[in-house]
């Protein structure tokens, strides 16, 4: 099976890389791009410029004819999204948001160039806007955060999924307010990463036909040829996915360039893969086609004798020649400007024919939610027995959805146990081909493009859930630690928290995963002790619209606790709480979270008894407490307590910052067990009669300390 090819004859190519025929002025703004990229990377001596030579000729074609986007208006809400999944060629895209004159907030409410030449000339600078990757959040006209390779892929099956969503939810008999469509170029490193793997066959088999992937074919990694390590026949491989397949036979040919990409405009049932054929550093004499000119400056000689290949004055560097600019003006600016105006006229008519779904767009387009949100959730009675957090969970998460219609997730093939589906009626049922408006996602079993996928979702403004196994986080850590970075507000909700998973065993029981996740800046791991902290750290998930978010939920029942004897359940929206105290200034606190909350309570039971001043804190969430007020944390966990226990059924690292000195932590230090979860628990130490002695030895020695300081 072959790709359909497109390229006109080699024959029709001249000198100077774009085809006979081409005006002069976009040959001169195809060789600015070329330029400032080499210029760029050899300012910071440091760097990726042989793929924005050979790219910019592709780039430019797709943003000057066929991208639905506004200069003026980056963040207009019906915009397509170009994103480049090589993120290494980010001078590629920098060069074209300074040449498009994308705008960006200025301090003063107006606006500014999002990117000047003095931006181009700080490439890879501290403090610069123009980052050795591209960051979302940082650099206006970055649509995501790229750098690993097959991210920036995974994450435009997101966002296309989003704008059939949004479209399906939104969109009215004359009011098309949803219709945008999904570009990326990518390469071959991202073709080799398995993630790319996952999201194509999951963009083939939903039919994502808004979704574009433009493939670099040059045959060059860091090391040298692909021929080392790579040999798939890339277009067979996207056909069994069910892509539409076109092949492009060389990167400079402009009009075969434009008829693929109208041609996967006008395919209607399945996503697009153009296979473009390129060189490497085109046009650099010695540089072309080598992995050098992958990952090195090209040097001063080598810049001189390129420059004079393109026909382009060697100085000064960073030129743009007169025109160039008002060129994206006349065909981008120009397109982009009247569609987006057209549609802001066209909002303001569907605002008055559909005031409450306008609404709705406004606020999922500023990151805000419907007053009463929240309204549903319920409130749990006390009960002995209770309930798996799971459970609880699907509850929650089921209320907020059907009050935030732009909650939209699913899970990695694991829905049934995660609990995570959306029953009420509204919910649309599963997304499909045949069925844009279901709101539960089945991304199968692909955890990796499944967490990609939700941060294109959120992106887009919806608000985006996946689901599965704590244990099988791993798998999809790469892309949660990108939402992170971006700071989007996505939910990771993770169930089998712990090795009470029991029977599944080892293979199947988070250790090191918790701590995994607590150390990745800007995630917020929460681990709720019962039901009610269950809802509250449900809140504070929504309520967070800067920070990635991840829950970890039990399979086992958790008991209720009864709130008229411990603590108010909202405080867990502090990160951490006194859950029960003692008069006076406690002799020992007990720090849990999660079902060994309920191991800490036993234990301060029993201390209390025996006349002991004990307190447990609940710590659902350590970096949302962390962000409280220093007198708040001092108030829960005062400096002069020393004598403390902290309890988890999970690694101990990290425990030691609670613990302290003279402390202990009740914890893993081994891989799990197969069995019943209640009888792999006791075997680990997991009991009210081990957390209360090792309470004990902490007193003993914290006494003796005392005594030996009193002697001294």
């Amino acid at each position: 099976m072959t790709a359909i090819p497109l390229a006109a004859p080699a024959s029709f190519k001249t000198n100077a890389g774009t085809p006979a025929g081409t005006a002069a002025i976009d040959d001169l703004a195809i060789n600015a791009i070329r330029t400032l990229s080499m210029d760029g990377v050899q300012a910071a001596d440091s760097g990726h410029p042989g793929t924005p030579m050979a790219l910019a000729p592709v780039a430019y074609a797709l943003w000057q004819h066929e991208l639905q986007y506004d200069p003026q208006a980056p963040h207009w809400a019906n915009r397509d999204r170009f994103v480049l999944s090589n993120g290494h060629a980010s001078m590629l895209l920098y060069s074209l948001i300074h040449l498009a004159g994308i705008q960006a907030p200025a301090d003063d409410g107006g606006s500014k160039p999002a990117l000047t030449l003095d931006d181009l000339k700080q490439f890879r600078q501290l403090g610069s806007m123009t980052p050795g990757h591209p960051e979302y959040h940082h650099t206006v006209g970055v649509e995501t955060t790229t750098g690993p390779l097959g991210q920036g892929l995974a994450t435009t099956v997101g966002m296309a999924i989003a704008s059939y969503a949004l479209a399906a939810r939104y969109n009215r008999p004359g009011y098309p307010m949803f219709d945008y469509r999904v570009w990326s170029i990518c390469g071959d490193g991202c073709m080799m990463e398995g993630i790319s793997g996952e999201a194509a066959s999951l963009a083939g088999h939903l039919g994502l036909s808004n979704l574009c992937w433009i493939y670099d074919f040059n045959h060059i990694t860091i090391e040298g040829k692909t021929s080392l390590a790579y040999s798939d026949d890339v277009a067979t491989r996207f056909i069994g996915y069910g892509w539409n397949v076109l092949r492009v036979g060389d990167a400079n040919d402009l009009p075969a360039l434009q008829r693929a990409y109208a041609h996967a405009k006008s395919c209607t049932d399945r996503p697009t893969l153009i296979i473009v054929d390129s060189h490497i550093g085109w046009g650099s004499p010695k540089r072309q086609d080598t992995k050098e000119a992958h990952g090195e400056a090209l040097g001063a000689a080598e810049i001189a004798a390129t420059k004079a290949v393109y026909g382009w004055p060697t100085e000064p560097a960073f030129f743009v020649p007169e025109g160039v600019t008002a060129r994206f003006d006349a065909l981008l600016g120009a397109r982009g400007g009247a569609a987006r105006a057209a549609w802001d006229v066209l909002f303001a008519s569907y605002a008055k024919a559909y005031p409450n779904l306008a609404r709705e767009i406004e606020q999922l387009t500023s990151s805000n939610l419907p007053e009463d949100w929240d309204a549903e959730i319920p409130v749990f009675a006390t009960d002995a027995k209770g309930d798996a957090s799971r459970n609880t969970g699907g509850k929650i998460l089921n209320a907020i959805a059907k009050k935030v219609p732009w909650v939209v997730g699913g899970s990695a093939d694991l829905a049934p146990s995660t609990k995570t589906t959306l029953t009420f009626e509204e919910s649309g049922g599963s997304f499909s081909r045949e069925n844009r408006a279901g709101r539960n996602l089945h991304f199968g079993i692909r955890e990796h493009a499944m967490a990609a996928a939700i941060n294109g979702m959120a992106l887009c403004g919806l608000r985006a859930y996946g689901s599965g196994f704590m244990i099988f986080s791993d798998y999809a850590r790469g892309s949660i630690r990108l939402g992170a970075l971006m700071g989007l507000p996505v939910m990771n909700i993770f169930t089998h928290d712990s090795i009470y998973v029991g029977e599944d065993g080892p293979t199947h029981e988070p250790i090191e995963q918790l701590i995994g996740m607590r150390a990745i800046p800007n995630l917020d791991l929460y681990r709720p002790c019962d039901a009610n902290e269950v809802a509250e750290c449900f809140r504070a998930m929504m309520r967070h619209t800067h920070h990635a978010a991840t829950i970890a939920l039990t399979r086992q029942n958790l008991p209720t606790l009864d709130r008229t004897k411990y603590a108010a359940a909202n405080l867990a929206q502090r990160g951490g709480y006194i859950l029960a105290d003692c008069d006076g200034t406690p002799e020992i606190m007990l720090i849990a979270s999660g079902s060994e909350v309920h191991l800490a309570l036993g234990a301060h039971e029993r201390l209390c008894a025996e006349g002991v001043r004990s307190r447990v804190v609940s710590l659902p969430c350590w970096s949302l407490f962390d962000r409280q007020e220093s007198g708040y944390r001092a108030s829960v966990l005062p400096f002069s307590v020393r004598a403390r226990v902290t309890v988890e059924a999970s690694s101990t690292v990290g425990w030691e910052r609670f613990a302290g000195l003279d402390g202990e932590s009740v914890g893993m230090h081994s891989y799990g067990a197969s069995g019943k979860g209640a009888e792999v628990a006791k075997h680990f130490g997991f009991t009210v009669d081990a957390v209360y002695a090792a309470a004990k030895r902490v007193l003993a020695r914290s006494a003796a300390q005392a005594t030996a300081g009193a002697r001294s």
